[in-house]
């Protein structure tokens, strides 16, 4: 059973500062998957998470992270400004970008991002670029083939396609680019790779972290690098429906731990820093859109029409997405009534939840949508005119804190030229 972070009695009380539709975080369970995170990895002593600021580009929500010693993963030249003007320095940022203008590597460069290269290519590109090859940089791994991890101890099959994936190197490339980058002038070297999306399984980094420890013995053998970091990027996934598992991140660390002394330490390798760079993970459960229904409809189906639409949550309408919903106020009635809940959109995929079992939903009532902290906001849009919503982050105290006001009609014209 999943249930809000938040109370309608303290709903009641935001909605009177802030109209509906708006996305809320929750800064205490922030705060906490951030320490747990921090405890499962601390054997590690290099150990850092690069936040992927793609899942949510809010800087106060940056900024929170910072505090919880978290750096940021960075992939344009405009999550790069946002990260330097939210005070992350050097180290702290990690640039992972693909089909990179040079304009992203020049200020990735400025700012003393860890660059991560996407292809062999981008050794040349990024050397006539800024003129030089970074004493420390990483490469993108992508093995190639289907990624499966059977079934889990979760009872959830993970498997991926890396080698549909447009991103990284290639085995051999691999060996390649780290000579040619060593030849240039690289002292340090790093390991990335993006093997399955949103596992729920506590088996699946472990398993990534071996296949990387095994290719970074194997390239320090074949090219004597120095390799200081391995990057496991995201991947660890979270439960949207209610009846899935939640990951257990000190399973996971401890998972890591044992590959990392079995295959690194034995290769003389025990220095390296793990790194993560966790989005979903760390922010999804965290964030609710918050929607006041509207209208009903009875034809052919029954219909809940919320204030609300794709425009601030475009997972379901785009690929299906299950995200939960709660009536608030209603949480321990039964859930005896089917409908669609609905947008405004006009297009008919514009539906948060299809043949949804819900209590008796009433005009008026106020519905949390939940885990819409990552790629909720961040992947809003501005179809049919419809503007993307406030930001507001429920703090500790029970206070709560305007993060994004919400657009205006005067933020859609912004950019227009009339004549």
């Amino acid at each position: 059973m999943k249930k809000p972070f938040v109370t309608l009695e303290q709903l009641l009380k935001i909605v009177k500062d802030y109209p509906t539709p708006f996305h809320l975080y929750d800064e205490k369970g922030i705060r906490e998957n951030a320490r747990a995170l921090y405890k499962a990895f601390s054997w590690n002593p290099g150990f850092k998470e690069y936040f992927a600021v793609k899942a949510t580009p809010t800087p106060q929500i940056l900024k929170l992270l910072h505090e919880e010693g978290c750096g940021v993963d960075c992939s344009s030249l405009t999550e790069l400004m946002m990260s330097d003007r939210c005070g992350f320095r050097g180290g702290e940022i990690m640039f992972s970008s693909n089909d990179t203008p040079a304009e992203e590597f020049v200020l990735a460069e400025k700012l003393g991002a860890t660059i991560n290269l996407d292809d062999i290519t981008h050794i040349d590109f990024l050397k006539n670029t800024i003129g030089y090859i970074p004493q420390k940089i990483s490469c993108r791994y992508n093995p190639g083939g289907t990624f499966t991890l059977g079934e889990s101890k979760e009872g959830f099959q993970v498997m991926d396609n890396p080698g549909d994936a447009k991103y990284g190197l290639t085995r051999p490339q691999m060996t390649e680019a780290f000579r040619r980058l060593k030849e240039l002038g690289a002292e340090e070297f790093g390991i990335h790779a993006f093997l399955a999306s949103n596992t729920i399984s506590n088996d699946y980094y472990p398993a990534l972290a071996a296949i990387l420890f095994r290719t970074a013995v194997e390239l320090k053998e074949e090219t004597g690098a120095h390799i200081t970091f391995i990057n496991l990027s995201g991947g660890v996934g979270v439960p949207y429906r209610p009846e899935q598992p939640a990951n257990d991140i000190a399973v996971i660390g401890e998972g890591v731990r044992k590959a990392y002394e079995e295959i690194l330490v034995p290769a003389g390798m025990g220095d390296v820093a793990i790194c993560t760079e966790l989005g979903r993970f760390m922010l999804a459960p965290y964030g609710h859109l918050i929607t006041r229904v509207l209208h009903e409809k009875h034809i052919h189906k029954e219909y809940i029409g919320v204030d609300a639409c794709a425009a601030d949550l475009m997972r379901p309408a785009i690929y299906g997405a299950y995200h939960h919903i709660t009536v608030m106020g209603k949480e321990d009635a039964p859930c005896g009534h089917m409908y669609d809940v609905t947008g405004s959109l006009c297009e008919n995929s514009d539906k948060f939840a299809i043949d949804r079992m819900l209590p008796k939903v009433d005009i008026g009532d106020l519905l949390a949508i939940h885990d819409t902290g990552a790629h909720g906001h961040a992947m809003g849009y501005q179809y049919n005119g419809r503007l993307r919503s406030a930001e507001i982050l429920l703090c500790e105290d029970g206070s709560t804190r305007l993060m994004r006001r919400a657009e205006t009609p005067e933020d859609y014209f912004a950019t227009v030229i009339w004549e």
